[in-house]
């Protein structure tokens, strides 16, 4: 069986909203059989969740069918580049484009992407190689994606125009029967991403509660600050702090709840103040995390340096830090030594943190990185929250409890592509080397 398309997607994006992943998934299908009559239903898509049966390998069922589907359609989505296995089935599916390309000599564009929702920051490499808007498919799409139609208009012409260009493209790359993969081991393959090696995505959405500790307009040490010329543009509340410029948002705390929200989360605004432990405390009872924004011309300042020194002195373990630097912030010298102190005088805990692979405590953000950097410490302190939850002794496989492949806690080797060809045998990594088993790395570590 060569199905028309395998259907990629995060389980954290079906779980958040599975009435739209299904609609979409539904409506592909039939379209692609409107325009290939002769297909039979079963000959159209593979998707998981109908294809998987009671004591099926998962990890093989997946790998037969990103080697034989004609191809495969990708939900980009920030939770799709956050999931260990998405990037396993994108890489192999990339490798098996290419290698279909070096034996063939022909380009056969059978990995469509699908722009699920806003994509923050910058994409790895080799998916920015790939287009994934064209013209045709509508303005809103491109602005908001996939999912914000089917939530606005799921039925008007804008969602039906993209899922036509989708199923389009579909059958076009169908029709030039790309070369299958020889049998592989899917959990050898090292993806694309996630960046941070050892995040793994929370199984379901949740609060981020957002701190802000920034400037006012009528602020002394803000008039100080030079307004827009030093730490940013300041308003009547702290919340209206804006460090980069031009802002392509209102303001700092909008821009992150647009990430946060972006993301499938929720989230809540508040400034910071007497009593924040005690909040954050509250908060990671209540399973969620919090994240402060702060202004580093205001954090030593009488109004804000004593919370937030509290918070240094205490431990809170899903709490994030982000601390911007402006974009007409001095680039160098003293000035600039002596804002950076001034911060790390008052996080003097954390500041030993600022560089490490957790990524809770962030400082000097500019503009460029800044979703980026937002999107992975929410990522991180809820797998934190979700470790604090439960207790994954070494014998437990994620997918024993209901998360299947996003489940996997197992961290990837360096970025690269590496699809392991030839007969069965031991597992092995992609430089040929034997892998060891789950509970022998469990041993070892």
């Amino acid at each position: 069986m060569r199905p028309y398309f395998f259907f990629s997607y995060a389980r954290r994006d079906y779980e958040a909203g599975d009435a739209f992943v299904d609609q979409f998934f539904n409506d592909l299908r039939d379209e692609l059989g409107r325009i290939e009559p002769a297909a039979g239903a079963e000959e159209l898509a593979y998707r998981d969740t109908e294809r998987l049966r009671l004591g099926d390998n998962w990890e093989q069922q997946l790998a037969q069918m990103l080697a034989r589907c004609r191809a495969m359609v990708a939900l980009y989505s920030p939770a799709y580049f956050a999931s260990l296995y998405c990037g396993k089935e994108w890489t192999a599916f990339r490798g098996r484009v290419r290698r279909h390309e070096e034996l063939a000599g022909e380009v056969v564009p059978a990995l469509i992407p699908v722009l699920w929702e806003t994509l923050p920051g910058e994409l790895p490499d080799e998916v920015r190689k790939i287009q994934f808007v064209q013209q045709g498919m509508g303005d809103a799409y491109a602005r908001s994606g996939l999912r914000d139609l089917l939530r606005t208009d799921p039925l008007g012409p804008d969602y039906r125009r993209v899922v036509r260009v989708v199923a389009e493209r579909t059958r076009d790359a169908a029709a030039r029967r790309l070369g299958e993969l020889p049998e592989f081991d899917l959990g050898a393959v090292r993806g694309y991403f996630p960046v941070v090696p050892s995040m793994r995505p929370a199984p379901t959405a949740g609060m981020v509660r957002l701190f802000i500790a920034a400037g006012r307009s009528s602020d002394a040490a803000a008039a100080e600050a030079g307004g827009s010329s030093r730490g940013g543009w300041y308003g009547a509340k702290p919340w209206q702090w804006a460090p980069y410029h031009p802002p392509t948002q209102p303001s700092l705390a909008v821009r992150a709840q647009q990430v946060i929200t972006s993301a499938g989360h929720t989230t809540t605004l508040e400034e910071v103040g007497p009593g924040l432990g005690e909040k954050l405390d509250r908060a990671r009872e209540d399973n969620q995390v919090s994240v402060l924004l702060v202004d580093p011309w205001m954090a030593g300042g009488e109004v804000y340096r004593p919370a937030l020194r509290e918070y240094d002195d205490q431990n809170h373990p899903v709490t994030g830090v982000m601390v911007p630097a402006g974009t007409d912030d001095p680039p160098a010298g003293p000035e600039r030594d002596a804002l950076w102190t001034g911060v790390r005088s008052v996080f003097r805990r954390n500041w030993l943190r600022r560089s490490d692979l957790e990524h809770l405590f962030r400082v000097a953000v500019g503009r460029e990185s800044f979703d980026t950097d937002l999107t992975i410490m929410v990522t991180v302190a809820q797998n934190k929250l979700m470790d604090d939850n439960f207790d994954w002794g070494d014998d437990v496989d994620g997918a024993a409890f209901g998360f299947g492949p996003d489940g996997e806690d197992a961290a990837p080797a360096m970025p690269g592509l590496a699809i392991p060809a030839g007969p069965p045998g031991p597992r092995r990594s992609p430089d040929g080397a034997a892998v060891p088993s789950r509970r022998e790395q469990d041993d070892v570590h």
